[in-house]
């Protein structure tokens, strides 16, 4: 797919997000776990893909089904303060 910049700075910054399971990029975008790797493997440079990749393997918080109960947010509750 093609996408505009303003999409692929978001797919990446909610791709790097903790809370931001991979169902809504899903939902979104269209990009399903496999696609979002390579995306972020064709839009990143190597080291930050690596960096990426080391940090999200096997995170239970970015599939939505596997997260806590507890969890009731996809953001940190200061990510949408106005200033």
């Amino acid at each position: 797919m093609n996408y505009k910049e303003p999409d692929i700075s978001r797919i990446i910054e909610m791709a790097w997000e903790d809370r931001t399971p991979y169902e809504a990029i899903d939902n979104l975008y269209g990009l399903s776990v496999p696609q979002l790797t390579q995306f972020m493997q064709n839009h990143l440079s190597r080291r930050s893909f690596v960096t990426w990749r080391k940090r999200h393997r096997g995170r239970k918080n970015k599939h939505f089904h596997l997260r806590l109960t507890t969890v009731t947010r996809s953001h940190c509750k200061t990510q949408y303060k106005l200033k």
